[in-house]
């Protein structure tokens, strides 16, 4: 297990240094100059020097790649161009909103989706199975943003069954005022019993979740149904028909293991993808995450802030990637192999 854990660390370093040269070569290659943005249009010669010192602009590409490099490991990911504040500040409080509203989608849909991928294994060629194909294609198929303006629609005007926007009542600030540990609103609110703003935001949670997890539950259903109807054809599992073990059960009980391996490994690309496809209904619900801050970076040419953003994805599907690698051993040894 040591020398698996190795070279996937290995694996994952590697590719962190790249997206460390890709996000350097994109933010160079961003039309302005950083130094104008931040100095201001009218600007003396003398100030947009000094911009271009304090960011490091006046060395050569190589130097800059080195400083930037170094910069970001001793936790220096620049200056924001727009807040004028700490790239890493600013990540530190929109972060947790998005991992809050990520990891809900995930949860949900690792907890619905492989249930019914065994659901429609175990029923395979018969109508539960066709109901989850269809489903599952459906919330595969539909826009995120379609999804997330229609749940609005439908469940927060019309029946106003939940909030339309926003991470929790704000008022409650006043009323009871949440002590922050984590900066994730609902962990908080829990660790510090503070139960209106807990209430408050789970009721603001369902439905963008909801948005953010129908692709990822879609995709791990459809997964979890294909390999173990792979699994239910290997040799082991006849011999388990052989000696009188029922289809549920050898389903659940002997092809369910070795099947996770390719859907754990689908979890860390649908987690990566959730956190990006989580950019448009955090802008549809108003939701103070990650996807608010980059749009906010994008529309003022903040390359700082941008980078920033790129690389906390990136980090994020190396790490779930790692993470998933480490799971794959534990579940299946023959993964250690490869």
């Amino acid at each position: 297990m040591l020398p698996y854990l190795t070279r996937r660390l290995g694996q994952a370093l590697l590719v962190v240094a790249g997206v460390v040269v890709l996000t350097f070569v994109i933010m160079r290659m961003v039309p302005g100059d950083p130094a104008v943005a931040f100095a201001g249009p009218k600007a003396t010669p003398e100030q947009l020097a000094a911009a271009r010192e304090r960011f490091g602009l006046d060395a050569s590409l190589p130097v800059q790649l080195w400083n930037y490099a170094r910069d970001l490991v001793t936790g220096d990911w620049g200056t924001s161009l727009r807040t004028r504040q700490p790239v890493r500040d600013d990540l530190f409080l929109a972060f947790p909103a998005s991992l809050e509203l990520v990891g809900a989608a995930l949860l949900l849909a690792i907890v619905v989706g492989i249930p019914v991928g065994v659901l429609a294994a175990r029923y395979k060629t018969k109508f539960p199975d066709f109901g989850v194909r269809i489903t599952s294609m459906l919330a595969v198929s539909v826009p995120v943003f379609w999804l997330a303006l229609a749940l609005q629609t439908v469940f927060a005007s019309h029946l106003d069954w939940f909030p339309v926007a926003g991470e929790y009542d704000r008022a409650l600030d006043t009323t009871s005022p949440l002590t922050l540990w984590t900066n994730i609103t609902v962990v908080d609110a829990l660790i510090t019993g503070n139960w209106p703003i807990f209430t408050s935001t789970l009721e603001h949670l369902v439905l963008p979740t909801l948005v953010v997890a129908a692709y990822p539950t879609g995709v791990i259903a459809q997964m979890t149904r294909a390999a173990l109807i792979e699994e239910a054809g290997q040799d082991h599992t006849r011999l388990e028909r052989a000696l009188g073990f029922g289809e549920t059960s050898i389903l659940t009980r002997f092809a369910l293991r070795p099947a996770l391996s390719p859907v754990l490994s689908l979890i860390a690309l649908v987690f990566a993808y959730a956190i990006v496809n989580g950019f448009l209904v955090e802008a549809v619900f108003n939701w103070p995450g990650l996807g608010r801050y980059a749009v906010e970076s994008i529309r003022h040419l903040d390359t700082p802030a941008i980078a920033g953003v790129t690389l906390v994805v990136a980090m994020m599907y190396v790490l779930a990637n790692l993470v998933v690698d480490i799971l794959q051993g534990v579940v299946d040894p023959r993964a250690r192999t490869r």
